[in-house]
């Protein structure tokens, strides 16, 4: 069985070790450029470290659909070829080439929650389930016939990182799973069910702007859907921007006299980590644990909260 492999992040890391340890041959990795995977969150170079440990061929495109990449495929004459954590809609001309076709994963139970970031956006919508999907590729958006289905629930306790690694978890089963399938003759797909959902947008740095007048559960989740590793959701204080890495969700009270980004004072407790800064949301209130200034320069716990703020309010892009 010939494999070929077209990834950069991190959910796909742990299938494409297990399948080299499981004995599979991997016959070409291709990847993004440097200076196109430096622009990405979530990438992974320890792909490379495998490659080489495992004698595969690696290979850097620009873009998935450019000529050097379809004279690639061709010349390695592959049966299956898997795309996980790509962001580039592959054209139906490259789709084509390996004999069964390219099969990628979308972190939702698809029809529901196509397009980019489910993850992060399935948090920022306070969702409760999530899930991941591997589906034979078609150059629609995530449109492709379902081959095998995950349910994923969502904690209070996750992050976009925690379930990525559940994402990374499911992908490893279910690619092991469609592998043993094909050679038994046995790997069938299905057709998506109707849906009426619409595609999910591309989220970008400038997305992660905290508007204070949210509620405090709604700001809890935008915060905890755009932490590492990706860019972090922002505020202003002072006319500087911070990043806000981490926080706690308070049992809902209203926040009454405060104003939404009002910051209370600090939090204390015995356990340095634990300790941090109250702030007021539109409705409720969050303790920030972890934050970071424009010079990269990080407060978390007890040094947050013995932090002197010049401003008692945070306040968004547009108030700055």
């Amino acid at each position: 069985m010939r494999i070929g492999w077209i990834g950069f992040h991190y959910e796909g890391l742990s299938s494409f070790e297990n399948l080299l340890d499981l004995g599979y041959r991997i016959e070409i990795f291709i990847t993004l450029k440097e200076e196109n995977l430096l622009r990405k969150s979530g990438y992974s170079k320890d792909y490379e470290s495998y490659c080489k440990k495992y004698s595969i061929p690696v290979y850097y495109v620009e873009n998935i659909n450019s000529q050097e990449a379809e004279i690639l495929m061709l010349k390695y004459d592959l049966d299956i070829c898997f795309v996980i954590g790509w962001g580039q809609i592959i054209n139906d001309k490259l789709l084509k080439i390996p004999k069964y076709g390219m099969i990628g994963a979308h972190a939702s139970l698809l029809p529901e929650n196509k397009g980019s970031a489910p993850i992060n956006w399935s948090i920022i919508k306070g969702e409760s389930k999530t899930g991941n999907t591997l589906i034979k590729l078609n150059p629609g958006v995530d449109e492709g016939d379902i081959i095998d289905q995950i349910e994923i629930d969502i904690t209070p306790f996750d992050t976009c990182k925690t379930l990525y690694d559940k994402v990374s978890d499911t992908n490893k089963v279910m690619i092991q799973r469609a592998l043993e399938n094909y050679a038994e003759g046995t790997l069938f797909s299905k057709k998506q069910p109707k849906t009426t959902s619409e595609v999910l947008p591309r989220r970008r740095p400038s997305d992660g702007n905290i508007d204070w007048s949210k509620e405090s559960y709604e700001i809890f989740n935008f915060i905890r859907a755009l932490t590492e590793p990706y860019p972090g959701a922002y505020t202003y204080l002072d006319g500087e921007k911070w990043i806000i890495w981490n926080t706690s969700l308070l049992p809902y009270i209203k926040s009454g006299i405060f104003k939404p980004g009002q910051i209370i004072g600090p939090v204390v407790n015995n356990k340095k980590e634990a300790c941090g800064s109250l702030v007021a949301c539109g409705d409720g209130f969050i303790i920030i644990h972890e934050m970071q200034n424009e010079t990269g320069q990080k407060f978390s716990g007890y040094d947050l909260a013995q932090f002197k703020f010049k401003s008692k309010f945070f306040v968004n892009e547009q108030q700055k």
